[in-house]
């Protein structure tokens, strides 16, 4: 097995938190003699550090904000991840850069773990209408008969998305529209991970919705809290978290890696 020159991180610094102590987790547990680094990064310096990543034979993963920008700057990307339009996920290969995107893995992963088996045949709501709604719809696209509405605050980005998945997604307008059936509700907007703020009021929410919420933190989000307070089935994003960073690892490795090892670091 080839390392990679560098592993890194990539991203907002909120969404650092709990990554590196993961990879690091991973790391040991497989006696692999690599550091896992992280970057903050501005949209301005993100082509210039993808140049000096490549030319170092590094490997790592992508966070919000530079997901899709980042997918435009690899010379490869995998079927998933230009399904997707981002990567979170690449490594060098052949003196490129090669993307991916686990998230789509990790989700569908959490939904498993939190609520059982996916929600086929329901009404899922995403809210948001970036890269990381976009892995959701790539996910959901492959539950049976599971159809999706998509509430975000730029319409054409919505518009857009839902165009892309145009056999399972359409766009409203109200979130209170789009939750009043719904049998899962996912925000996939960073609100909620360095604040108190909700994506949507819980007041709306009906009863029986699964709540996902793809923003963690230590102590779960201010929205998951309000959710369960209403009665609700409601998880943060860690499952998540813990699963696309596991695939990952076996991207760049070709090997399992120990996910007792990964969990027990992110719970503290």
């Amino acid at each position: 097995m080839e390392l990679p020159g560098r592993l890194v991180l990539l991203g907002h610094p909120v969404a650092h938190s709990l990554s590196p102590a993961l990879q690091t987790a991973a790391l040991l547990s497989a006696g692999i003699p690599l550091t896992y680094e992280t970057l903050d990064v501005t949209p301005a310096r993100l082509a210039t550090v993808a140049g000096l990543l490549r030319d170092a034979g590094a490997a790592g993963n992508v966070t919000v904000p530079h997901k899709e920008a980042f997918a435009a700057l690899c010379g490869s990307r995998s079927p998933v991840a230009e399904r997707v339009g981002a990567v979170n996920t690449f490594w060098t290969e052949g003196g490129a850069l090669f993307g991916d995107n686990t998230d789509v893995g990790g989700f569908d992963a959490a939904v498993r773990r939190h609520f059982g088996l996916p929600h086929d045949h329901g009404v899922v709501v995403v809210l948001g209408a970036g890269g990381a709604a976009a892995a959701v719809l790539a996910a959901v696209e492959r539950w049976d008969g599971a159809r999706v509405r998509i509430v975000a605050r730029t319409s054409h980005r919505a518009n857009a998305l839902a165009s892309r998945f145009a056999r399972i997604a359409s766009v409203f307008e109200h979130v209170a529209d789009a939750v009043h059936d719904a049998s899962l509700v996912v925000n996939a907007t960073p609100v909620g991970l360095d604040g108190a703020d909700y994506p949507m009021d819980p007041a709306f929410l009906p009863p029986g919705a699964d709540i996902l919420d793809l923003a963690y933190r230590r102590g779960e989000t201010p929205w998951v809290h309000a959710c369960r307070a209403r009665g609700l089935r409601a998880a943060d994003g860690l499952a998540m978290l813990v699963e696309q960073g596991a695939l990952a690892f076996e991207r760049w490795f070709g090997a399992i890696p120990d996910r007792e090892a990964m969990w027990k670091a992110v719970r503290g």
